[in-house]
């Protein structure tokens, strides 16, 4: 118990402070990885219909959690562009859901797997420049 609590100080801690794209970073890793877990149960002999529906649901909150948090005003385009990919992703997770197939996850995983890096090489980007004196960072889509 001790240790599931020190985890859970560890996981805040590493949250609260975090920057704005390495936060965006863990959500996708965390919307990729219970799409993962998702994809697992799927292909499991025995359906677990259940494991399926909480790990999509978790997926599904970190899409919504991503949706709200675009700024329409500063990323233009790009905003728009991510909102109408989110909506997309959704409407594939509820696919999954009710049917309780792999294939649409696999899509889904694939589209969040490529934003993830996406935005990691963003934030590879904005630490190069800071370490080297350049402005405060990239700021796309909010």
């Amino acid at each position: 118990m001790k240790a599931a609590n020190a985890l859970n100080a560890y996981r805040e801690t590493q949250i609260k402070t975090a920057g704005q794209i390495t936060l965006i970073i863990m959500l996708y890793d965390g919307a990729i990885r219970n799409i993962k877990l998702a994809i697992e149960n799927a292909h499991s002999g025995h359906s677990e219909y259940d494991a399926i529906n909480n790990h999509i649901i978790k997926a599904q909150d970190i899409i919504s959690e991503l949706m709200i948090s675009l700024d329409f005003e500063k990323g233009g385009d790009i905003a728009r562009n991510l909102f109408d990919l989110y909506m997309y992703v959704n409407r594939k997770l509820l696919e999954a859901n009710m049917k309780k197939t792999a294939e649409p996850l696999e899509e889904v995983r694939s589209l969040l797997s490529q934003l993830r890096d996406a935005w990691s090489r963003i934030s590879q980007k904005s630490d190069r420049n800071s370490a080297v004196g350049g402005e405060n960072g990239i700021n796309i889509a909010g």
